[in-house]
């Protein structure tokens, strides 16, 4: 039976997950079919140059409830998800990763906590499941940056999240191109909710994230949603000051007392650092300039190039 003919939207990006398209689509299917929940799948193409889409393309003959897009080249998770989001149509919308590592059995419950009340659900990791502990360490690291940046625990976070049609509908209306779903989704406020789930094993195949990617899309991310290390360039200044002053009151007595010939390795080491600051502080201030350039151009964050299904 259905839950008040309230649809939920189970939006799925993928990029290079051939293998995992009918096993997501199947499982996400099975778990909403069960719970009685009225429920459209759209599966989202993020440019990738194998035979996702196919996959897709044949799911959706399969079963009706099923749709896809193609997106016209790898835009990013980002807009992969964006372009879902703008497809959707239910009273709510559930985000998960196509590698089944997001475990569809919890779906069910999240409906449950969004029909009580909550605009927003999220998915929170009880642990961070079969990782290498170069990966394990980059997480923690940048989670944590971000925590303290917006003040948001991301530790345990993930990308699976249910969110009401209202919080959704503001997601969409964001004038932004860069934009970070995992910290946007709940960084509005409104009633939101927790539930753990353990990180389950790949379907099939292998992460498509490198550890260059991961740097890159936390790069982006922070960026993307504050400010904070451009004031970095301003401590970076605060710190040379102070090293100038006592090096300033060095070099004078060294003068005055007859050895200013003394001191060349701490020129040196002096320049070097100033050096590196300068260039440190430049490249954070160009990374922000270029968000603005982005920006400023207003290109679309995606380009969809085929569908699939009843859309």
């Amino acid at each position: 039976m259905e839950q008040n003919g309230r649809m939920l939207s189970a939006i799925i990006p993928a990029y290079h997950e051939e293998a995992n398209i009918p096993l997501v689509a199947d499982a996400v299917a099975e778990a909403l079919s069960v719970a009685g929940i009225e429920y459209e799948i759209i599966l989202v193409d993020d440019g990738s140059g194998d035979g996702t889409f196919a996959a897709i393309e044949k799911a959706a003959s399969r079963e009706s409830r099923v749709r896809g897009l193609k997106l016209s080249r790898h835009f990013g998770k980002e807009a992969a998800i964006q372009a879902g989001l703008a497809a959707s149509k239910g009273d709510c919308c559930v985000v998960l990763d196509a590698d089944l590592q997001h475990p569809p059995s919890i779906l069910p419950d999240m409906f449950k906590l969004w029909h009580e009340g909550a605009k927003i659900v999220q998915g929170v990791k009880a642990d961070r499941g079969k990782e290498s502990l170069l990966y394990k360490a980059f997480a923690k690291v940048f989670y944590g940056l971000i925590s303290r940046f917006v003040q948001i625990d991301f530790r345990r976070a993930s990308d699976y999240k249910l969110l009401d049609r209202k919080v959704v509908d503001i997601l969409l209306a964001l004038p932004e191109k860069t934009r970070f779903f995992r910290a946007l989704s709940v960084y509005y406020g409104f009633p939101q909710a927790e539930i753990e789930f353990p990180v389950a094993p790949r379907g099939a195949g292998k992460s498509n994230w490198s550890l260059r990617g991961l740097f890159g899309y936390a790069i982006d991310s922070i960026s993307s949603f504050t400010a904070f290390p451009l004031q970095i360039t301003t401590y970076i200044g605060s710190v040379m000051l102070v090293i100038f002053l006592v090096l300033g009151v060095q070099t004078l007595y060294n003068y005055i007392s007859g050895r200013a010939v003394e001191g060349f390795t701490t020129v040196i080491l002096l320049l070097l650092f100033v050096a590196s600051a300068v260039s440190i502080s430049l490249g954070i201030i160009g990374h922000y300039i270029a968000k603005i350039y982005d920006e400023v151009k207003a290109r679309p964050s995606y380009i969809v190039e085929k569908e699939t299904g009843k859309l």
